[in-house]
């Protein structure tokens, strides 16, 4: 029984924190993503031979939504990258989960070497189960 207990060590806050703002930045990320997928296409058609230009659009304007999404979205990506490192560095081991409290009962974390890194990589897959 005491093993089910272990997610309340009182070391795991900061680290249960960090998993919080790093769900909630994913859910962001998906969320933004979706909308930027359901934008508009503002793209005019080509004009067919025989068309004529009544007006030309002045030099440099241009739909920059699309820009500003894109860009947004590789913040987005780049913030949550940083908490991955971040909360694959609090975690007390590799390779196997550890038990956390995320505000609705024990789930469990755990940072595993990918399968195709190699063996001085760095490089973790952060899996979190709620």
């Amino acid at each position: 029984m005491a093993s089910n207990l272990d997610y309340l060590t009182p070391d795991l806050p900061p680290l249960e924190e960090k998993l919080n703002a790093y769900l909630e930045a994913e859910q962001e990320y998906r969320r933004a993503a979706t909308k930027a997928t359901n934008l508009p296409l503002n793209h005019a058609a080509a004009p067919g031979p025989g068309t004529t230009f009544e007006q030309r659009p002045a030099t440099g304007s241009f739909d920059q939504e699309t820009d500003e999404v894109t860009q947004t979205l590789d913040n987005m990506r780049a913030d949550l990258d940083a908490l991955r490192r971040e909360i694959v560095r609090l975690l007390p081991v590799r390779n196997e989960f550890i038990k956390v409290n995320l505000g609705y009962g024990p789930s469990r974390v755990g940072a595993f070497r990918m399968p195709n890194s190699s063996d001085n990589a760095s490089e973790y897959e952060l899996r979190i189960v709620h």
